[in-house]
């Protein structure tokens, strides 16, 4: 099933988040060891050029993610989801997908800003221009420290996120998780029998 149903998510919004997932953290991780001044040089121009090809593609997945999320219908809250907790997770959600594409638009300032001027190649495939920025030691600066400060908030966010995940998993025993590993899920047991509930006559309902 492509599209979200009333019970889960559809393939399309599970590999978008899985997708987007492991390019975070892959970024998270080249950008660890590039800025490391003990690794040689020509590998850590390579290593900025993956970061910054990766984060192109993070940046165009970003995109997509949040037309679809605003255009796709979301699932219905698990039974037993508290108000707070379901405002919780939704804001985190929007929150997230905001971060994911100004995180790496922020990448991409500080490669425009830098008064190096090296070209981005994205995979040795195409040259993506720079944005028109100012080139100067303060902007790139300036956009280096933002880049940074977004990095870190949308990594605590996707911890924070990932340990709820788990706690729903494994000390609530819903189906917060199970929804975005298995596309098409049918509902739970608690939401077949609230369903069966919704759709109990009423008393007397068939009364002439």
């Amino acid at each position: 099933m492509l599209r979200n149903s009333d019970h889960g998510f559809g393939t399309v919004t599970i590999v978008l988040h899985w997708t987007i997932a492991l390019l975070i953290l892959g970024l998270m991780l080249i950008g660890f060891v590039m800025r490391r001044t003990e690794i040689d040089p020509a590998l850590q121009f390579s290593l900025y050029q993956w970061h910054k090809s990766f984060g192109f593609t993070a940046l165009g997945a970003a995109l997509v993610r949040a037309i679809w999320w605003l255009v796709e219908r979301s699932p219905r809250p698990v039974p037993g989801l508290r108000p707070l907790e379901h405002v919780a997770a939704r804001e985190t959600h929007r929150i997230l997908i905001t971060l994911g594409f100004l995180t790496p638009l922020a990448g991409w300032a500080v490669a425009s800003a830098s008064t190096l001027n090296i070209p981005s190649f994205y995979f040795n495939i195409i040259v993506i221009p720079h944005l028109p920025l100012p080139q100067s030691d303060s902007s790139e600066a300036f956009w280096a420290f933002t880049h940074a400060l977004l990095a870190y908030a949308m990594l605590a966010l996707v911890v924070i996120h990932a340990a709820a995940a788990l706690y729903h998993q494994f000390i609530r025993g819903d189906a917060v998780l199970m929804r975005m590993l298995r596309a098409g899920s049918r509902p739970s047991h608690a939401e077949a029998a609230d369903l069966r509930e919704a759709m109990k006559p009423l008393p007397g309902g068939n009364d002439p």
